[in-house]
């Protein structure tokens, strides 16, 4: 059979028909169909323009197509693009070299999406628990918190409380608790039955695919604090919250004050036995992911036991090597944690403004969510999205009744009031309406 592009399609509503009928509903998206994007913008398929303030899930910190980070790829893409890991290449030693320091660990190990980073801790986890904590055989337990989100593969899903990711996909991995989210006293009790036999807990600093949740003060510390007491490794998965998003180079350095990378760690920071990155680790142009521990819980993975044909290749190196240059260079910590509080006080005026249709605005840096006061079973933060769009700001609801705004890290301050406008505008259309 010979087969052709189809070039025919040239209309949103003809780009949105091609995927319906030929690919799987795992989605649901706005109805627009992006065809550009430059920084903080985006065009769609007839020439519109729009704010970005999802930025591919925080895969975009650093803006759409930054020219830096495409014009690396493109030049490593030229010379060598994959070898597998049965050879060495000239960028994977630069890299790991490179981003330990960048981070602070001893160890790297690389992989492509973050779904794969989670599982790639887990295993880690399990095996340091078995053969340096001593856990006997296929006893060793995780403690993960409720609402988590950290993927969607059949043992990630096997400890996630969202039954629309789990419904029919069994039969579960089994080996995971979970605990509520925020909650210290909980954990501590958690971490605290029969420590003996847990390997690991794996928190999120803050839960973004759940809303926002930014949890009390102290939360993190306390769960570190609990772990180091019961020799359990804490495992940070900062996919969504890492490389600059809210503020701080991590988000487990707490409200950091540092005008750009950290260098020197502050005195908030809370350093986890395994870190797991990705998204923004590539500034969105490529799939790199990557899980951080030191020599004494990494060595304990061995040739053949773990691995990926892509995870290291050599174009993931240069990138992600040029995107956290970026992220250094053109200061995205101190722009997202000046540029979040701005955002948070432009929507808790509205918040103050319009209490009938608003309930309150939280989040750290440029990681936020404003939450609309219906119930989570109402299409209310939907057509919310939908009328943002018209108006030219693209987001995305969760969880029913919330709306999480995250725009790329290189946005400016005029450009985040023109964005606050168009929300601002639509809260005002909307109230009217209630």
């Amino acid at each position: 059979m010979n087969q052709t592009i189809d070039a025919t399609a040239t209309t949103a509503a003809e780009f949105i028909d091609l995927e319906d009928r030929h690919g799987a509903h795992n989605y649901h998206p706005l109805p627009v169909v992006l065809a550009k994007g430059e920084g903080c913008h985006v065009w769609d398929v007839d020439g519109k323009h729009y704010y970005d303030f999802l930025s591919a899930y925080s895969a975009v910190n650093q803006g759409h197509c930054h020219p830096r980070i495409v014009d690396k790829m493109v030049e490593q893409s030229r010379k060598l693009t994959l070898t597998s890991r049965a050879f060495h290449n000239d960028q994977l030693g630069v890299y790991e070299k490179y981003v330990t320091e960048y981070f602070a660990f001893d160890k790297v190990l690389p992989m492509n999406t973050g779904a794969e980073g989670v599982e790639t801790a887990i295993k880690i986890c399990r095996k340091w628990g078995y053969e340096k904590k001593g856990i006997p055989d296929n006893q060793a337990r995780i403690i993960v918190c409720g609402q988590n989100f950290h993927g969607r593969t059949v043992t990630i899903i096997s400890f996630s409380s969202d039954q629309g990711a789990r419904d029919n996909f069994g039969p579960y991995t089994p080996g995971f608790e979970s605990v509520p989210y925020g909650d210290i006293a909980a954990m501590e009790a958690a971490v605290g039955n029969d420590p003996a036999t847990i390997a690991g807990v794996l928190v999120e600093p803050i839960q973004g695919e759940a809303g926002v949740f930014v949890p009390q003060d102290g939360y993190i510390e306390a769960v570190a604090a609990a772990c180091k007491k019961h020799n359990v490794l804490f495992i940070a998965d900062e996919i969504q919250t890492g490389v600059a998003r809210t503020g701080a180079l991590l988000r487990i350095c707490g409200d950091c004050a540092c005008a750009g990378h950290c260098e020197r760690q502050p005195a908030t920071y809370v350093r986890p036995d395994i870190l797991i990155l990705g998204k923004a680790l590539s500034g969105g142009v490529y799939p790199v992911s990557a899980v951080f521990a030191d020599d004494e819980v990494m060595n304990v993975i061995q040739p053949g036991q773990h691995g990926s044909t892509f995870g290291g290749n050599p174009v993931a190196c240069a990138v992600a090597m040029e995107a956290l240059e970026v992220v250094r260079d053109e200061h995205l910590i101190q722009n997202a944690r000046t540029l979040g509080a701005r955002f948070r006080a432009e929507m808790q005026s509205l918040v103050d403004q319009y209490p009938g249709l608003l309930k309150l605005v939280r989040g750290k840096g440029l990681l936020n969510a404003l939450v609309i006061n219906d119930s989570p079973d109402s299409d209310t933060a939907w057509n919310f999205c939908l009328a943002l769009a018209e108006g030219g700001l693209l987001a995305k609801p969760t969880h029913g009744n919330i709306i999480r705004f995250a725009p790329p890290l290189v946005i400016t301050e005029a450009q985040l009031l023109e964005a606050c406008g168009i929300i601002g505008g639509v809260v005002k259309k909307m109230a009217k309406t209630r």
